[in-house]
């Protein structure tokens, strides 16, 4: 992952944040979304492009897109600084491999357990025949 090139290619979009604030917050773009087009961006191998599709499939939007978004602060340059951290953040969790898939099947306790709960059934089925007198 190159975090210069991600930094460039990131796509910076301010707005009016939502709730308290009074008339501050009805004048002021501090709200900030960063966007990154996963697909298109050079500063991400195929491998790890993957992986944050494997990773990060309930974030992408249907075009392939991230976006994080920070409207904490009143000012727009600390959360301008919050979204960049959150961002490279979620890229380098997500850029991880994915689990190693395990070949599945019963655990050997397991399968002598029911071997021994047979036996234990077919003594006492087998207990249940007539009686010679």
């Amino acid at each position: 992952m190159n975090w210069e090139t991600i930094e460039r290619e990131l796509e910076l979009r301010t707005s009016r944040s939502s709730g308290a604030g009074g008339q501050h917050v009805n004048k002021t773009e501090s709200r900030v979304e960063l966007v990154l087009d996963v697909n298109a961006s050079q500063g991400l191998s195929r491998r790890e492009k993957d992986n944050l599709r494997f990773h990060l499939s309930s974030r992408l939007d249907g075009h392939g897109r991230l976006s994080v978004t920070d409207q904490s602060d009143r000012s727009q340059h600390t959360n301008r600084k919050r979204a960049l951290a959150s961002m490279r953040q979620l890229l380098e969790r997500g850029i991880r491999n994915p689990p190693k898939k395990r070949k599945a099947g019963a655990f050997k306790a397991n399968n002598r357990k029911r071997l021994d709960r047979k036996k234990r059934t077919g003594e006492k089925k087998a207990g249940r025949g007539k009686i010679d007198w």
